[in-house]
Parts: structure tokens; sequence; C-alpha cells
């Protein structure tokens, strides 16, 4: 593997490795194909960290253009329920964490209804009922999408493990933290362990 320099990442290459944000699954669609550095001989397919990397940043750029009352994320599985909602609590940022309620983007009589200019979500699989209305209502998505995700309906891809906990809190953790720094909310209090749910 290509080392990515270090003074280019958001946090220490150690952080990736260790949280295994770059091991996908053994399955892989033609949407992610760009994004695998090599299959191991177990045969997962390992994603490339500095694609990884530059990706949340790009992402983290996108998403200090809206408001946080203008963005909402979904995360249906429950690995990342505590790192979504730390990420909520220092940013502003709604979080649906598990079951999306129908019509929340759809319908103006839903008691949740919610005018979303940016939806994020932490698997496009489980949360394709969210993402299927938010491209009904032409919403932006941006997905945390493994090796075996399809993105037809995503408008960017962050390649990631989607599925393990320690990932899914180093994503939030580090799109908290370039949230916050973008929007000038102030320093991120919280530590990379507090958003990791099994600390």
């Amino acid at each position: 593997m290509v080392e990515p320099k270090e003074e280019n990442l958001l946090v220490p290459l150690d952080k990736y490795l260790k949280a295994g944000l770059h091991i996908g699954t053994k399955f892989k669609t033609k949407y992610m194909a760009p994004f695998i550095y090599k299959v191991r001989p177990d045969g997962l397919a390992v994603l490339n960290v500095q694609e990884i990397n530059e990706r949340i940043g790009i992402a983290a750029e996108f998403m200090a253009q809206y408001e946080p009352e203008e963005i909402l994320v979904a995360c249906r599985r429950e690995n990342g329920w505590k790192a979504a909602e730390l990420f909520s609590k220092h940013t502003g940022i709604d979080v649906i964490s598990g079951r999306y309620s129908p019509g929340v983007l759809i319908n103006p009589d839903s008691k949740n209804f919610t005018e979303t200019k940016l939806l994020v979500v932490a698997d496009p699989w489980p949360d394709r009922n969210i993402v299927k209305d938010a491209n009904k209502m032409g919403v932006p998505i941006i997905a945390f999408c493994d090796t075996n995700n399809t993105a037809n309906d995503i408008d960017f891809i962050i390649p990631c493990n989607n599925k393990g906990k320690k990932s899914l809190g180093l994503l939030f953790y580090i799109l908290t933290k370039e949230y916050m720094k973008i929007k000038k909310l102030g320093e991120l209090k919280a530590s990379l362990e507090d958003f990791d749910d099994e600390s």
C-alpha cells in the first residue's frame, strides 16, 4: 500500500488502521471497485486509505455549505447509534437512529416532517427507504459505502467499513471535528474514544 503522507491525513494513519476503516467485505460491486486497493488472501477487499481520507474531507466541506438544521443524518445500523448521537450533540445536526418513519421527508402533513437540504446515511442498504424519499425530493445524498454497497441513488460516496463500531465511531468523530472547524463552531471537546462504542 502506498503510505499516505501523515500531514495530509485528517487523523493519524494508525487511527484509520486500528479502526479497520479500510477493511471491506468479500463482496465487491462495480460502484465500489474504483476505491478498492487490493483483495487480501482471506478474500476481504481492502479500501484505499488515502481515498477514504480525501473523501471524508470533501464531504465535510460540502456539509459545511449547509446550516445544521438543513442537514439530516440517518443511521439504521445500531453499531453507529452512539457515534451518530454524539455527532448530533456537537454539531446541532438532527439524526434519525434506527427506523425511518415514512413521510418525514416527503409528507408536509407528517408531524415529524422536515425540510432537509442534505442527507447523510450510514449505509444506503438499511437506510434505503430514506434514500428513496430523498431522491424523490431531489435532496443530495452522501453515503458511507462498503465494498458490497450499490450506489446508483447516491450523489457522493465515502468508501469505508460501514459496519464496525470502531470504524463508524471514527467516521462520525472526523466529520464532527471537521464540520465544527469549518463552520467555526468552536473546538470539539469530545475525544475519539467517546465516539467509539466499545470504550
